[in-house]
């Protein structure tokens, strides 16, 4: 599995992020998803060409390589798995053995990332242990009533597509009664991801919580993530 790790020089950083570095995985680490043929915002350029060419080889380390470069990362040190790709193993399934290397890679460290991929019992397992051991996955939802689901598996936090505009805020509860709160990054210029810059860093999706995350859909794709998230049933 090819990946490559981004380290942001100041001034130059993703403005959502901030100063922390981001990783990008190859396509083929991505699951059946609703938003795959329409709706994903890293197939909005120029995140796309930086993707595409991950997964051609043009860009990027083995998983072995990306590892001792995650574990070469200063102590404490936050970091994003993914701004475009999902966890290791090819389409649905997720190469727990791989996973896990990446989670003792990331001992000492402040990593976080999402995951489409189908909850199977090998699946909720993975995920599980890498939450356990200190790696946040977040379980990616489509629907307010998927991210109930989501959230009844009680293995991981949950983010959430919203149905709202993008650059507002558009907080809410799921059908069952969960808060969702939205991701401040998304509203509010004077927050990132990992600071820096004279912006504030929030990093609420590397925490271990209960509140569900709303992302209001964005990127170039976005008017076809909110019909997905306002008609995609469970």
């Amino acid at each position: 599995m090819r990946v490559s790790l981004t380290i942001p020089e100041k001034g130059k950083e993703n403005k959502k992020v901030g100063m922390i570095p981001v990783s990008t995985t190859e396509a083929a680490s991505c699951p059946d998803c609703p938003l795959a043929a329409a709706g994903c915002y890293a197939k909005s350029y120029p995140l796309k060409g930086r993707w595409d060419e991950v997964t051609n080889g043009q860009r990027g380390t083995d998983w072995a390589t990306f590892t001792r470069q995650i574990a070469a990362l200063p102590a404490g040190q936050a970091w994003r798995h993914n701004q475009a790709g999902d966890l290791p193993g090819n389409h649905n399934a997720i190469d727990a053995a791989a996973l896990s290397s990446l989670v003792e890679a990331n001992v000492g460290k402040r990593g976080f990332t999402y995951t489409h991929k189908p909850m199977t019992k090998a699946n909720r397992k993975a995920v599980s242990d890498a939450n356990a051991r200190g790696f946040t996955v977040n379980l990616s939802a489509n629907t307010l009533a998927h991210a109930d689901k989501l959230a009844s598996l009680a293995i991981a936090p949950v983010v959430v597509v919203l149905d709202a505009p993008e650059g507002t805020r558009a907080d809410t509860k799921t059908p069952a009664g969960r808060t969702v709160i939205t991701c401040p990054a998304t509203y509010r210029a004077d927050i990132s991801c990992g600071g820096g810059n004279g912006k504030m860093a929030c990093l609420i999706c590397q925490k271990q919580r209960k509140a569900i995350v709303g992302f209001p859909a964005h990127g170039n794709q976005k008017k076809a993530a909110a019909t997905i998230a306002r008609a995609t049933k469970g």
